[in-house]
């Protein structure tokens, strides 16, 4: 299943990442002022993801995207894929999994892992 992972920006805006369920990224959303400006983008894409445009492109090196948008608004980008075939595979695992996928939240706290001296075994 995807997941959707909220984080923030070294310039202290947020943004979100939509993963497969192997964890790899498959679109990262563009920069929100406020936290729940992302939380607000999920909710709607994973509850109306058929109102979004993927809009496929390339590049001279020969790399494959997508944007997802509404409304001629760009809200995401993908990351690139070395075919198309694979971009194609990357749009379906949105299709499938989006409206399942859980949200993590790591934007509150730089410190997801306790450190190592406070780990019991």
């Amino acid at each position: 299943m995807g997941m959707f992972v909220i984080s923030k920006r070294y310039n202290g805006e947020y943004k979100f990442v939509f993963t497969s369920r192997k964890g790899k990224t498959i679109f990262t959303s563009i920069s929100c002022k406020q936290k729940s400006d992302c939380e607000m983008m999920i909710a709607a894409i994973r509850d109306n993801i058929a109102l979004f445009a993927f809009t496929k492109n390339g590049n001279l090196a020969r790399k494959f995207f997508f944007r997802l948008s509404k409304g001629g608004l760009v809200l995401a980008t993908s990351r690139k894929y070395s075919t198309e075939l694979s971009l194609k595979k990357g749009i379906n695992e949105i299709m499938l999994y989006v409206e399942r996928a859980e949200i993590l939240d790591f934007s509150e706290d730089e410190t997801v892992f306790p450190p190592a001296d406070e780990v019991f075994i």
